[in-house]
């Protein structure tokens, strides 16, 4: 039954960029979610208040970007809202999904006890996602003389984690874009922390015959590091003339991530959100990561906490994966 005194505040947390371009794709996605829920009125609305002709969806950043995930939250308090779901909007459970943004969440709900705090999952491995990657591969191959799939790698570039969970998705998704699609060579790497980066994918995909290779980013907007994939693949080409290396578009804000998300609010709504723990470095001694086993979650000051006014400086510990509201 929907109650009548709540105001409810759809929170979309992206990571941010220092790139306008990849911020501003943030913000229109934002902007499309508000469009829909205003418009099409999803199921979901028979769980969740909203007032006619306010904005409720609110994006926000965890870095490098405005507005931050604090202050905006205290914006939402100050305009009456009684309920928030926080909605991150990553495509694996890395970091920022475990530690930095349960974080700032556990010190909102201190600050406004009065303040019901919904946690949502990430968008995850879906199959409407692989769809989209099924789509910019096949972009870049009508661009093209065309070659035979058997000649061609597809290379998928994920960010990099420290979180071997999150890293491990980016695989798996990597399996699932080669199962049936008759690539020769599916392979994953990293643009920035972890191993493989972008020139080793590559130059093992040279190595194992490659004549043709698409790299992928598998990231939901552009902004720094997907330039800088693209620069590097553009490097890369110059020293492998004799290989066509290609490069695809990200996902950017297309329908599918939007049908995700709207199934993903629908469930952190009914309380149907199933976090699977069982990968997470810090309930498994994965080798090379025993000093992150058992340790609490908190977020440093960059992540989440990153404001510049009131007591929003400190960090609070908490139980592992606080998803409950």
């Amino acid at each position: 039954m929907v109650r009548r005194s709540m105001k409810d505040i759809i929170l979309l947390v992206g990571h941010g960029s220092r790139d306008d371009e990849g911020a501003d794709e943030f913000r229109e996605f934002a902007a499309k979610v508000q469009a829909v829920i205003r418009d099409q009125k999803p199921d979901f609305l028979e769980v969740i208040h909203l007032h006619s002709g306010e904005q409720v969806v609110k994006p926000c950043f965890l870095e490098l970007a405005d507005p931050p995930i604090l202050d905006t939250i205290d914006h939402c308090v100050a305009e009456g809202a009684k309920r928030i779901l926080i909605m991150p909007l990553f495509l694996v459970p890395a970091g920022h999904m475990k530690t930095d943004v349960p974080s700032s969440i556990n010190l909102s709900r201190v600050r406004y006890p009065h303040v019901e705090f919904i946690y949502g999952p990430h968008l995850g491995i879906d199959p409407r996602i692989l769809s989209i990657l099924d789509e910019r591969l096949d972009e870049v191959e009508a661009s093209v003389p065309p070659r035979s799939r058997e000649e061609t790698a597809v290379l998928l570039v994920g960010r990099g984690s420290r979180d071997p969970d999150a890293n491990g998705d980016v695989y798996k998704v990597a399996r699932l874009l080669w199962e049936g699609r008759g690539f020769g060579w599916v392979e994953t790497c990293f643009v920035g922390i972890t191993s493989p980066r972008v020139p080793e994918g590559i130059q093992r995909c040279v190595r194992l015959g490659a004549r043709r290779i698409i790299v992928l980013p598998y990231f939901l907007f552009t902004g720094v590091l997907v330039q800088r994939i693209f620069r590097q693949a553009k490097a890369e080409r110059n020293r492998f003339p004799e290989v066509e290396i290609l490069c695809g578009k990200h996902l950017g804000g297309h329908p599918n991530i939007l049908e995700v998300l709207l199934q993903r609010i629908q469930e952190a709504l009914k309380g149907e959100v199933r976090m699977n723990c069982d990968l997470c470095k810090y309930r498994v001694r994965w080798p090379g990561f025993e000093e992150d086993y058992g340790l609490p979650q908190i977020s440093d000051l960059a992540h989440g906490l990153r404001i510049g006014h009131g007591d929003h400086g400190h960090t609070h510990h908490h139980p592992h994966h606080s998803h409950d509201s």
